[in-house]
């Protein structure tokens, strides 16, 4: 493909993480930059987070914050305002600390005399033994005498919290530092909230994000801007960018992609999108983005567009309608999109924070990781509850070992930074033992870790060759630990096998989170106890150490959404949607309380964490009468041995 007279623009919009810039820029301006496109990227989310808290955000929010009435003002805010020359003296050393630009003043920060500690701090405020030899510091059980730098990232972390509670109270009450605005997007059937908000007057937020916009306009000259939009906490943001580019310049193209797009917007009908946006493309970007440059460039036709929704204008006495294009071309191969890159983007500049004690939670916000993808899509792609119909899961694809490989040390010397996070649906065991080999073999030296299933491939001897290739941590769906719902969920792996290798993975010295769930279809409280007890176990033997419990949500591009006759419940019907279709409810005959089963969940693998109660029996964790498990008591140390 001969160099096309345009440049093009990836941003990613607000909000998606602080410490590492969300990968699909990185892909695609890698892989356009390969096939001869002028292409550059920015993040606006961490610039619009720098641009907020800094010392002239602080005083802008201040001056919003004061326009409310006394009486109006949340507790945060007053405490914000009250403490006010702190909080401005205070703020960029803070986030100067968490980019790892001062590490020094950590010493200040864990002193707890530096910060003003607004309510956030509130959970630090625990009763303390006087006989306690720590001295009663309340953080001793996680950061001990030596932790200074994590302890302080913790405590900048709440301050940050802090921060965003008073911008959410005082400013924007939609502001989240990840779920920005989501419910103006998530599964919204209408396109009217979301229009209404982007029809009024701006606020501080909206104001920064335009001019930001700006600046990134006035740099760059891009001809194409491309907003990808992961998740629906970035619609609204994706849709100010989109709307400050057209105010400054209308014949600027505009085209929006990603996640959100693929899961949410399959059956666009809303021509009101297309007063922000000239184009929305569908599922893997390349593709569809080739033949929409070509077409700008001239050289196809629009009839030639791939996997692109475009408006039809108005004509003959009918409205304005939306129409899908796709002529049918093969898609890039996996081994072909090229290495991603981060040039452009401000890699010393994001934010290592510490929100979340639980150590894989750790991992997703602290550290600045390289994320890159063994294999597009999955290679089991079976599981009842996954949307196993989209292309991002159902189209799997790979590369040779060494073809990862020379993607990785290409990224290294771009960054400088060695950590990797596979961020595929889960890693195929094949291919992670030849990366494991390749690695080994060019004596790299990495640090790496993500998903996986835990199937029976990854025998104890994988596992050592994945710890040795720089394996630090592995994540899986253990989900519903019940074999019969296992069956149901078609997961293809049993309660014993996760045991045994998850026992493998640790005793490789790797750390193991499993995803848990609650509330599939036909999961009675029996199920949740008994699911309970086999995690209990796995605990006790030292399987697994992180774990999160999540509450089942069905959507209509999963199996259980398409055929949930196959899974004993009823779904509610939709109403009519011209905009998202996602989550869909459902009934379930056996009319389980599954919400108040799932606080007991929770508190119990909090404790379980932190090792407490792994000798209790588990019905002492919920509230109500609840049946005796019926899972033998040794039932994992059995399957061990």
């Amino acid at each position: 493909m001969s160099k096309l007279p345009m440049r093009v623009l990836s941003i990613i919009p607000p909000m998606t993480q602080l410490n590492t810039p969300y990968p699909s820029t990185a892909y695609l301006t890698g892989f356009l930059r390969a096939r001869g496109v002028d292409a550059v990227q920015e993040d606006l989310a961490l610039a619009l987070v720098l641009r907020l808290f800094s010392r002239q955000g602080l005083a802008e929010i201040r001056a919003r914050a004061e326009t409310q009435a006394a009486r109006q003002r949340s507790a945060v805010v007053k405490f914000f305002l009250e403490h006010f020359e702190r909080y401005q003296a205070t703020v960029e050393p803070v986030i100067a600390f968490l980019q790892g630009r001062d590490t020094t003043i950590a010493h200040r920060i864990g002193s707890r005399a530096f910060l003003p500690e607004g309510p956030r701090f509130a959970s630090l405020d625990v009763y303390v033994d006087p006989d306690d030899p720590t001295g009663g510091d309340p953080l001793a059980w996680a950061f001990g005498a030596l932790g200074t730098q994590d302890r302080a990232r913790h405590l900048a972390t709440l301050y940050l919290n802090d921060l965003a509670d008073v911008l959410r109270d005082a400013v924007d009450p939609r502001f989240e530092f990840v779920r920005y605005a989501e419910s103006l997007a998530q599964s919204q059937p209408t396109f009217d909230p979301l229009a209404s908000a982007l029809a009024a007057p701006p606020n501080l937020v909206d104001d920064t994000l335009r001019a930001l916009t700006l600046e990134a306009l006035v740099q760059h000259a891009p001809r194409v801007v491309l907003l990808s939009v992961p998740f629906p906490g970035a619609v609204y943001a994706a849709f100010r960018i989109a709307q400050a580019v057209k105010a400054h310049d209308p014949a600027i193209v505009t085209v929006l992609g990603g996640g959100f797009v693929n899961t949410e917007l399959r059956e666009l009908a809303e021509p009101r999108v297309f007063d922000f946006f000239d184009y929305v493309t569908l599922d893997a970007g390349e593709r569809p983005l080739l033949a929409l440059l070509e077409h700008l460039d001239g050289r196809r036709s629009r009839q030639r567009l791939v996997r692109t929704f475009v408006r039809e204008p108005a004509s003959d006495g009918q409205p304005a309608r939306v129409r899908y294009i796709n002529f049918v071309e093969p898609d890039i191969a996996f081994a072909e999109v090229g290495t991603p890159t981060w040039d452009g983007l401000p890699i010393d500049r994001y934010l290592s924070v510490l929100d979340m004690l639980n150590p894989m939670h750790r991992l997703w916000s602290d550290g600045r990781w390289n994320k890159l993808t063994v294999a597009h899509g999955c290679y089991w792609k079976k599981c009842s509850f996954c949307d196993i119909s989209l292309d991002y899961i159902s189209r799997y694809d790979g590369a040779s070992a060494a073809t990862l490989v020379d993607r990785i040390d290409a990224i290294i010397v771009e960054t400088g930074q060695s950590g990797f996070h596979f961020v595929d649906e889960a890693a195929p065991p094949k291919a992670l033992k030849a990366l494991a080999v390749e690695l080994l073999e060019r004596q790299r030296a990495i640090s790496w870790w993500g998903n996986i299933r835990f199937e029976k491939s990854f025998t104890p001897e994988v596992c050592q060759l994945l710890a040795d290739s720089g394996c630090i941590a592995v994540s899986g769906g253990l989900e519903v630990a019940s074999d019969r719902l296992l069956k149901l969920m078609k997961k293809g792996v049993s309660v014993e096998q996760v045991a045994r290798v998850t026992h493998g993975f640790a005793e490789a010295g790797i750390l193991v989170h499993a995803y848990l769930m609650y509330g599939f279809p036909t999961q009675t409280v029996q199920d949740t106890v008994d699911a309970l007890e086999y995690v209990r176990q796995l605990f006790e033997a030292g399987c697994i150490h992180s774990g999160f419990f999540h509450r089942f949500a069905c959507t209509v591009h999963s199996p259980v959404g398409l055929h949930p006759e196959e899974y004993g419940v009823t779904l509610k019907p939709l109403p009519p949607t011209r905009f998202a279709r996602n989550d869909v409810g459902f009934i379930d005959p056996t009319g389980t309380d599954h919400a108040t089963l799932g606080v007991a969940l929770n508190k119990a693998l909090y404790n379980y964490m932190h090792g407490i109660g792994l000798d209790e029996d588990v019905r002492a964790w919920f509230g109500g009468r609840v049946p005796r498990t019926r899972v033998p008591r040794h039932f994992i140390a059995r399957a061990l041995r």
